[in-house]
């Protein structure tokens, strides 16, 4: 049975190395048959958390905000798995996709938890310049056990300082198996 996949991409480089880690998972993904949806949020209007714990988790726009969260919301709330790509940015993910996983939190408020559990896996793909993984793998893995979501893994693509950089390394191969073996 297809599995929906949603994958929001924190770069802001639409032809960039981690949008290459996206774009052969995403095909990896549909030649097992899944449905992908992919969020370039770069290109999305999106406004930071306020903290005020307004939302409505039910709610077809859970978040006191209406932005281009109301996009992502029900997509989110009806997939299988969230595949979080970034590059690394001071030892850390990206702003943009910072600011979605933290609007996500409205998904959780009020009148029902729709975002922890719920059967939900999730994926990390990272490329970046240097190769200090360790500290975003921390949150991530923290991320992801608030979250109550399997890990499926993550792939990790260092020394690619320049746009094309990660053609021919190995990442992009196991970008792809990884999408492929979400059945």
């Amino acid at each position: 049975m297809a599995k929906k996949i949603v994958v929001l991409n924190g770069s802001p480089r639409k032809n960039g190395n981690t949008s290459e880690l996206v774009k052969v998972f995403i095909e990896g993904a549909q030649s097992a048959g899944n449905i992908v949806t992919e969020f370039f949020l770069d290109g999305m209007d999106i406004h930071g958390c306020k903290g005020c714990f307004g939302g409505h988790s039910s709610q077809e726009c859970p978040c006191v905000q209406k932005d281009d969260m109301v996009k992502i919301y029900p997509a989110v709330k009806e997939c299988d798995v969230v595949v979080l790509a970034t590059p690394l940015y001071y030892w850390n993910m990206s702003g943009q996709i910072r600011t979605a996983i933290d609007r996500l939190f409205a998904l959780e408020e009020s009148d029902g938890n729709l975002l922890r559990g719920h059967g939900r896996a999730s994926a990390l793909l990272m490329a970046a310049e240097g190769s200090s993984f360790e500290d975003v793998l921390t949150y991530y893995d923290h991320l992801i056990e608030h979250l109550r979501w399997k890990n499926l893994g993550h792939i990790l693509a260092g020394g690619n300082g320049h746009v094309g950089d990660i053609q021919g390394k190995p990442e992009i191969r196991q970008a792809y198996e990884l999408g492929k073996s979400i059945q």
